[in-house]
């Protein structure tokens, strides 16, 4: 009897543990508006989707220039430019904006620039697996893009670093750049 008692408060126990309600944690938040972000995005008019070989999700891009060049294979490498970024707070429409004490607040974060580089093409492999490949959702676009092409590219976490950090940019994070394709190196 005192066995069965005692299976039965733990039972109980255990029940009571699973049943309450996590707390939402800032990462959980993070996702929270990132995946808001992005799932807005998805409904402008003004971006196109492309699904992902990897299967793994979309990326949505809007032409900002464009190409009358070759479109890469998985298997090239090619130059381009661009600009990552995101923002730390997507409920702000401003790149900065004053804060409740006044102060003004940089919202939006440029992670990675080829301007900051002068402006020199970086060279890329379009497979992710590669070792100097890039994120799936970048190979995604460059596989549709023509040399001369411009977009700008809204990448979901899963197809940018995923729920890990890279660097100044955090877990579960809406990526965007701006990319130009300058070329394809054979």
């Amino acid at each position: 009897m005192k066995i069965q008692s005692t299976l039965i408060i733990t039972l109980c126990a255990a029940v009571l543990f699973v049943s309450c309600d996590r707390e939402e944690t800032n990462d959980d938040q993070w996702r929270t508006a990132n995946e808001a972000q992005f799932a807005k995005i998805t409904t402008d008019p003004a971006y196109t989707r492309i699904n992902s070989a990897s299967t793994a999700g979309h990326i949505m891009y809007k032409k900002i220039k464009t190409g009358e060049g070759e479109t890469p294979y998985f298997t090239d490498r090619v130059k381009v430019l661009y600009t990552g970024w995101f923002k730390y707070d997507w409920s702000q429409t401003a790149d900065s904006y004053k804060d409740e004490r006044g102060e003004t607040v940089t919202n939006k974060y440029i992670f990675d620039s080829t301007e900051s580089r002068n402006n020199i093409p970086s060279i890329f492999s379009v497979n992710p697996s590669a070792s100097s490949g890039i994120i799936d959702g970048i190979s995604t676009a460059l596989q549709h893009m023509k040399v001369g092409d411009k977009w700008e590219i809204w990448i979901p976490w899963r197809l940018g670093y995923g729920a890990s950090s890279q660097g100044a940019i955090k877990a579960y994070t809406t990526l965007v750049f701006e990319i130009e394709l300058v070329g394809i190196v054979r």
